[in-house]
């Protein structure tokens, strides 16, 4: 059976919320996959030591780049996470079809994906609605003290 995640993240890679705040925010997550009609596997909040790719497992296939509008193929983000897996904490890059500079959590990819130090997952949501909406995001925002967005990933 495959799972579906949607990945609510800072915009900012290195910011980590008080645990009070990651509470509130997974609670009040929790509650928007309450009732008959909706439903979810299990909503909770991840602090991660070090910057961590946050994918969207099979969703990603290119990124567009904003210099030159070429297409690459994510396989060369994921190479390059490979190379410094030791430490995310630099994300600037030199782009592979141009050379401009970028930052790895700000290319535009065809499915959204980021790299963070602070995750909650919300795992298989049921309800008429998938995704969070702008209003439920900057919800989510207030409740943890930054904004944040979303990842929605597939396994």
């Amino acid at each position: 059976m495959s799972d579906n995640w949607i990945r609510v993240i800072p915009t900012s890679p290195s910011w980590q919320p008080e645990p009070e705040a990651a509470k509130s925010a997974v609670d009040y997550l929790s509650g928007l996959f309450a009732g008959p009609d909706n439903a979810v596997d299990d909503v909770r909040a991840e602090l991660h030591k070090d910057t961590a790719l946050i994918d969207s497992g099979v969703n990603t296939a290119s990124f567009t780049c904003a210099a030159c509008s070429a297409v690459t193929g994510v396989e060369w983000v994921l190479d390059l996470v490979n190379e410094r897996c030791e430490d995310l904490s630099d994300l600037d890059v030199h782009l592979p079809c141009c050379g401009a500079h970028a930052r790895l959590n700000d290319l535009d990819y065809d499915w959204p994906m980021g790299f963070a130090r602070f995750e909650i997952g919300v795992l298989n949501a049921r309800r008429a609605r998938y995704e969070l909406d702008e209003a439920e995001l900057h919800e989510v925002g207030r409740l943890v003290g930054h904004p944040v967005r979303q990842v929605l990933a597939h396994y």
